[in-house]
């Protein structure tokens, strides 16, 4: 919706969003049982406080709407691609004599981050999460391997293309080449050169003391032999892809838009549309998520450990978050360009703090659309403006690399979390995470500023 910025949208409409942040991060610690049984309830009343309030302020009309559009056109799409993902990963299931040694673990992550830039970082985790689990099923110490692979899988690697992460997809839309983000590659490397080698000596440490508590891995030729089940999935991967590329390339067609340039889709209520070109990609993911199930044999779903309950809990607590969020939303479109950020090192750590909490893909449209109206008169033409290459590759970087920072800055971010909670790693908490996430990636993004965005 356009026209969001004139509604009336007070800075305490935020308090619901942080209430349910709260909730993330609190109720599991304290009321665990509670808040399995309970989160959709906790959702709705977060939801409605939200809801109630911008209804009083705006009307009826425009709190449907709001919610319409965020649902339809940011949540619906968000939610499906997770769905097939994790649907047509689940089918596939790696056997053979791995156990998961320190550098089998590094290469494992390293792949899975240039992966990541191939089939966007959502795919690259559905699809290595349960192998990097397997191979590692019989350490003790192994939390930090998920969580690494959070920061590198899930986020970093999908810095290379449009098809990566979202946020860039949406610069494409805006008139950024295709292959531009492949300039992030000096940067990608950099920081995972860094991430990887500390990686590798705390997962030294903490293999040499499960080896010294007797603890083997159940394999006779260590590394020789190997198969993969379910291998023709990675058609449906490939077709999930394609469904992504679409997205992002049919609303530029004449086909797909009236005389005025505007998408064409499904009128649902007011200004809220849901575009041809969604509803296509929906329904390819959808059709590869059930040729998925209806041609792998279901005994490869129950060596995996398949469940249902990983994605319950991401859709249930997502669609109240990106409710919820709309109000922070509107007041960064509203007053995004009178943060006064002008440099691309105030560029990379604004995009990033905003997009480690919020949506990455309207805040890096936001910060895009400001960096448009500096006046540059070299560097990048896109729909938006002309923006400088330097100030283009901080906000890319901020809003894919700082998703990193909590559980619910990237899509995938969650679903890792969950299916590893599910194979019995006790995963750190929503705070534990950003511990995590200040002694190991604040660093590395403070060195990312001196050398590349100062």
């Amino acid at each position: 919706m356009e026209n969001m910025i004139e509604l009336a949208v007070p800075a305490w409409l935020c308090i619901p969003f942080a209430g349910l942040l709260l909730c993330i991060a609190v109720l599991p610690l304290v009321k665990g049982e509670w808040w399995e049984k309970n989160q959709p309830l906790v959702v709705a009343v977060c939801s409605l406080l939200f809801i109630i309030p911008f209804a009083v302020l705006n009307g009826p009309a425009a709190s449907v709407e709001t919610v319409l559009e965020c649902v339809l056109n940011d949540y619906l799409t968000f939610i499906v691609l997770l769905f097939g993902l994790f649907c047509v990963a689940g089918n596939i299931t790696l056997e053979g004599d791995f156990a998961g040694s320190p550098r089998i673990n590094v290469a494992l992550l390293g792949f899975g981050t240039l992966l990541a830039s191939v089939i966007g970082t959502t795919g690259a985790s559905m699809l290595l999460v349960r192998p990097v689990l397997k191979m590692n099923s019989w350490r003790r110490r192994k939390r930090h391997i998920m969580v690494f692979f959070i920061f590198l899988v899930s986020n970093m690697g999908g810095c290379l293309t449009p098809i990566g992460d979202p946020p860039l997809l949406m610069g494409f839309m805006r008139g950024v080449p295709f292959f531009w983000s492949m300039h992030l590659f000096k940067i990608l490397i950099f920081n995972a050169v860094i991430l990887l080698t500390v990686f590798y000596f705390l997962d030294r440490r903490a293999y040499r003391k499960d080896i010294a508590r007797g603890l083997k891995p159940d394999i006779s030729k260590p590394g020789t032999d190997f198969k993969i089940d379910g291998l023709h999935n990675l058609i449906f991967v490939v077709m999930i892809v394609a469904a992504v590329i679409l997205s992002g390339t049919l609303p530029n067609m004449p086909a797909f838009q009236d005389a005025s340039g505007n998408p064409l889709g499904i009128h649902v209520f007011g200004e809220v549309t849901l575009s041809y070109a969604s509803l296509i990609e929906i329904v390819i993911i959808l059709l590869a998520a059930y040729l998925s199930f209806k041609t792998t044999d279901a005994k490869i779903r129950t060596r995996n450990h398949f469940t249902w309950g990983a994605i319950q809990e991401v859709a249930v607590l997502f669609i109240g978050i990106f409710i919820t969020m709309q109000p922070a939303l509107m007041l960064l479109k509203a007053h995004g360009a009178e943060l006064g950020i002008t440099e691309p090192l105030q560029m990379f750590w604004a995009t990033g703090a905003l997009s480690s909490f919020l949506d990455n893909t309207p805040t890096y449209l936001v910060f895009l659309t400001t960096a448009g109206t500096l006046g540059f008169t070299s560097g990048m033409a896109t729909t938006v403006g002309t923006v400088s290459v330097k100030m283009l590759t901080a906000i890319s970087c901020g809003a894919v690399f700082m998703g990193a920072n909590t559980y619910i800055g990237n899509a995938p971010n969650f679903m890792v979390k969950s299916i590893s909670d599910e194979n019995g790693i006790n995963m750190p908490s929503f705070f534990g995470y950003m511990l995590w996430s200040l002694m190991f990636l604040v660093p590395v993004f403070l060195v990312d500023s001196l050398v590349f965005f100062v």
